[in-house]
């Protein structure tokens, strides 16, 4: 179903452009400290999910089926990221806690299936993950051995984790619906990811051996997306859809949706600002590495 989902963003921006109606991205900024915005670049296309690099020098994102970085503070222009016969990314790429390497989600030719791969940080040739496909990844595990990712096996998406040398997958969800955007804590000890099995789309919340789920948000007027826990391990940022915009295993693009905050012991979320966007706006972790601001994106849609 989440294929089908991308497959739908996918059409509904096609037909969007042949009827002249055109996607912008801004990709900007937010101090959580202070709640000021700061927009880095403005792109007459459409660019989604940015990592910040962990000695704080790049913005990753991806657009048109491929990566590349952006300097946060200084007017240059993108690099592209060389990935090899990678060329047709999706936004689920994260990178390794040590700052070597990313991994990414590439449809592959052969069956147009999302597989998980890894290269160097600063490009090289992929390496193969997860042979079986559908696979988004979404988290890498501090001590660099494991990818945890969402997967559709026989139809049904859940949370999986891999060793990202390759191997033998472990499913650690197995409720009703979809669970999806699996991510480690910085201590390692918690996956956050979100489930539908509320009838609303919720945080929660597992140990990595995917024992004690636990849910984590209760908005019954929202549906929550893509939790991302801050590198000091103290808040959690996510993204949140309005009940009745869609249905609630849905994350399209082109929507009024918020960003909220939390702490990552649990509490009540507070939002941070509201924007239109959805589908590339945090898929990933954007977190800056003192923790204090995150990356994000908007769209508009211009004539």
């Amino acid at each position: 179903m989440k294929q089908l989902f991308i497959s739908i963003c996918l059409l509904l921006t096609t037909n969007i452009m042949e009827g002249q109606t055109k996607i912008t991205s801004t990709l900007e900024i937010l101090d959580v400290t202070t709640g000021e915005c700061s927009v880095v670049k403005e792109f007459p296309y459409v660019i989604e999910a940015p990592n910040w690099t962990h000695d704080g020098q790049w913005l990753i994102y991806n657009s048109k089926g491929r990566l590349w970085k952006l300097s946060p503070t200084k007017p240059v222009e993108p690099l592209e990221i060389y990935t090899g016969f990678a060329t047709n990314c999706n936004n689920d790429h994260v990178l390794s806690f040590d700052g070597t390497k990313i991994a990414i989600s590439h449809w592959t030719k052969e069956d147009g299936k999302s597989r998980a791969y890894t290269l160097p940080i600063n490009g090289g040739d992929p390496q193969l993950v997860t042979p079986v496909g559908h696979s988004y990844l979404h988290g890498w595990s501090p001590d660099g051995e494991y990818l945890v990712y969402c997967a559709e096996r026989k139809g049904i998406y859940d949370v999986y984790a891999m060793p990202a040398k390759g191997g033998e997958e472990e499913r650690l969800t197995d409720s009703e619906g979809l669970n999806d955007g699996p991510e480690y804590s910085p201590d390692g000890k918690y996956i956050w990811f979100n489930s539908v099995r509320t009838g609303l789309m919720q945080v929660w919340r597992m140990k990595v051996d995917g024992s004690e789920q636990t849910q984590m948000t209760f908005d019954e007027d929202r549906n929550s997306w893509f939790p991302h826990v801050s590198p000091n391990g103290e808040q959690v940022v996510f993204i949140a859809y309005h009940k009745g915009d869609l249905e609630p295993d849905e994350h399209l693009a082109n929507k009024n949706v918020e960003l909220r905050i939390m702490p990552s012991t649990g509490g009540e979320p507070n939002t941070l600002i509201k924007l239109f966007g959805g589908q590339g706006t945090i898929n990933v972790n954007s977190w800056s590495p003192d923790s204090k601001r995150f990356a994000f994106v908007t769209y508009n849609l211009k004539l």
